[in-house]
């Protein structure tokens, strides 16, 4: 079980999304407050938690290093993650306004947070299928 904070945004999204298609795929996510994060549950995009920021990564970038994932596909995914996540312009990626407004999106509709993430699994997996290609 992993655990991480309640109304998901990119960070916390594509985290999950990289946890459960390359590190854990039977992977349960739970929401709450980190003042009651279950002590059997890993915490991520957390104060403190060891898959968090960590310098100038956000937890995305964090997990792929952590984890030894190498790939190009996941490597532009990071770029893109970071940019929406803290706006710092290391990696200015065209994708970013738009990732961030659909994500946007999905938490203004939907109010559970399961809903929220399913629906972002499913934008990363189109993501991770097509970033790259030339329109």
């Amino acid at each position: 079980r992993w655990v991480t904070r309640p109304r998901p945004h990119v960070d916390r999204i594509a985290s999950a999304w990289l946890i459960t298609r390359f590190i854990d795929p039977e992977a349960e996510f739970l929401f709450s407050p980190p003042e009651r994060f279950p002590a059997d549950a890993i915490p991520f995009d957390a104060l403190g938690a060891e898959f968090g920021h960590q310098g100038e990564d956000c937890t995305f970038e964090t997990i792929l290093k952590r984890c030894g994932l190498r790939d190009g596909r996941l490597a532009q995914l990071a770029e893109i993650v970071h940019e929406v996540d803290l706006r710092d312009l290391k990696f200015p990626r065209d994708e970013a306004r738009g990732i961030d407004l659909v994500i946007r999106g999905l938490l203004a509709a939907l109010k559970d947070d399961h809903e929220v993430l399913a629906h972002g699994l499913t934008l990363f997996d189109g993501l991770y299928a097509t970033i790259g290609e030339r329109a």
